[in-house]
């Protein structure tokens, strides 16, 4: 009897459990299904200065589209390259592709593999049909069917940021240059509700078909296909469609022996800037996977990953051409993540790509009294909590401290300034006066001040800061006439954090060459790092 009881028991908990695993794998694809109907990321772009001087500021702009209304366009990620080492970046970028395209799919998006000059080997398959059927569209472009070298003039007059006329190929010795290819990667798996097709008329018309206006590329040559090709960012661009390139999900064709002599990544970082520039916006990876952007095993560059939110210093416009120089001179990766700069704005307590500060080995802020929704405050408070380094800039004292204004639910960090940075900003004398830096006791032989000259004049507003915690070590002052000196700049340590703060940060402290050797030296202390040799 009792034998009988534990049998009818354990069947009815068998029977409960299969029940349960069911009901999860339906939630499961009930929720990739549920999420199907929208795509909401923000989009970065830069966007060229008024004044003339030929910068740019980073842009981030909201886009939400409608997953039904969009298509992924995997451009010549090929079985086999003409170069190793282009093949075997290939390799690394297709299993995680593979991922976002399964992602993708289940939420309705379109997805096209275009693997040029090989798409007789699917010529059976279902997908070449798709794309073959597709009717001709009545606004098909007359010369979509043609390689687009340049956007517009404008593009062409400035020419690449990189030299890969020799074909681009990093490896020692060259590959020689031939057709090595057959097929799409293994690694990418090619559905029957997929369309196969490398001609821009088919891919056009397909996109037609489907009233598809909203296109994500991916694939390789950033530099080469996937901005000329017919279906590619340029004549995407050109004729209308919402694209963007996935940037993470990329390579270019560049050898780091030709201009600028940079780092073969770093050269991709450099395209992927000009796409920004003059063709259309990126993305990474991260919208699809909630996960931190792609890094290939061989790019060990440090991750500096810059938080600008503010709207009275212009960091929008100086920390990007800051960045610049430390990828360009310095060999570093480095990201800007862009809050809005109106303070006005509703949205100002926003920073996207926040999710960067994962991956990274320093963090710069300036930003000045934003909230962060509670995941974002999360990603910087698990970073410093990490141990890692953090430089804050002017006003990083009251970055997260909003008195009182945050909107609900939103988080702060009130006490950043004496809890990370030491010290204790309070408020700030009128502008006008010039402040003079100079040396404070004890600091002549702190590496940050190495080769810096001094003293300099900031044109900035004087903080008053004093006294800061005992923790700290000082090492310049600043005064202004009739006023009693205050420390601009100084470290301190966080738990197992370095840290360096400097109230200066005006613009103009940006064209400083001392302001920005000692910047420079700050980001490779606090990285605990020796300070290279700039190329």
């Amino acid at each position: 009897m009792k034998r009988r009881r534990f049998v009818k028991f354990t069947f009815i908990c068998i029977l409960l459990s299969g029940l349960l695993v069911c009901h999860y794998s339906l939630m499961r694809a009930e929720g990739a299904r549920g999420l199907g109907k929208k795509l909401v990321f923000d989009a970065r772009s830069r966007e060229a200065l008024s004044d003339g001087t030929g910068r740019f500021r980073v842009v981030r702009k909201k886009m939400e589209w409608d997953t039904e209304q969009t298509a992924i366009i995997i451009c010549d990620m090929w079985d086999l390259h003409w170069c190793k080492g282009a093949t075997s970046r290939v390799g690394e970028l297709a299993p995680r592709m593979n991922r976002i395209v399964r992602r993708a799919r289940n939420r309705g998006v379109l997805i096209i593999h275009a693997p040029s000059g090989t798409v007789d080997f699917y010529k059976d398959h279902p997908g070449r049909k798709i794309a073959q059927n597709a009717p001709k569209a009545a606004n098909l472009p007359g010369d979509i069917s043609k390689w687009r070298n340049w956007i517009d003039d404008n593009e062409d007059t400035l020419g690449y940021p990189i030299d890969h006329s020799d074909g681009g190929c990093d490896c020692r010795p060259q590959c020689k240059q031939r057709s090595a290819w057959s097929k799409q990667v293994g690694a990418i798996e090619i559905r029957k509700q997929d369309a196969i097709s490398d001609s821009g008329v088919e891919i056009w018309n397909l996109l037609e078909q489907r009233d598809i206006e909203n296109v994500i590329i991916m694939g390789v040559h950033t530099n080469m296909c996937v901005l000329g090709r017919p279906f590619g960012l340029r004549n995407m661009s050109r004729y209308g469609k919402n694209v963007v390139l996935m940037r993470d999900m990329t390579d270019t064709m560049y050898n780091s022996r030709m201009r600028p002599v940079v780092s073969h990544f770093t050269g991709t970082d450099l395209v992927v800037e000009h796409v920004e520039k003059y063709v259309c916006p990126t993305v990474t990876s991260s919208i699809l996977t909630g996960r931190p952007q792609f890094c290939f095993k061989n790019d060990k560059r440090p991750r500096v990953v810059f938080i600008a939110a503010e709207s009275e210093y212009g960091s929008a416009e100086t920390l990007p051409e800051f960045a610049n120089e430390l990828k360009t001179k310095y060999g570093l990766y480095c990201e800007v993540l862009q809050g809005s700069t109106d303070k006005n704005d509703p949205g100002r307590h926003y920073v996207p790509g926040m999710e960067a500060l994962t991956n990274a080995d320093l963090a710069v802020l300036f930003a000045r009294r934003r909230a962060l929704p509670a995941g974002q405050m999360k990603y910087f408070r698990n970073y410093m909590n990490s141990g890692r380094p953090l430089i804050g800039l002017r006003t990083a004292s009251h970055a997260f401290d909003t008195r009182g204004n945050a909107p609900e639910g939103y988080a702060e960090w009130a006490k950043l300034d004496p809890d990370i940075l030491g010290g204790n900003y309070h408020s700030h004398h009128g502008s006008g006066p010039k402040c003079t830096v100079t040396l404070a006791a004890k600091a002549k032989k702190h590496p940050i001040l190495a080769g810096v000259q001094l003293p300099f004049i900031s044109d900035g507003s004087l903080y008053e800061v004093r006294p800061l915690e005992r923790s700290t070590t000082r090492l310049l002052i600043g005064t202004i006439p009739d006023k009693e000196p205050e420390p601009v700049a100084w470290t301190n340590r966080y738990k197992r954090s370095r840290v360096f703060y400097s109230s200066l940060g005006h613009p103009d402290d940006f064209n400083n060459a001392q302001f920005r050797k000692m910047l420079i030296n700050a980001v490779f202390w606090a990285m605990d790092k020796p300070v290279p040799k700039p190329k």
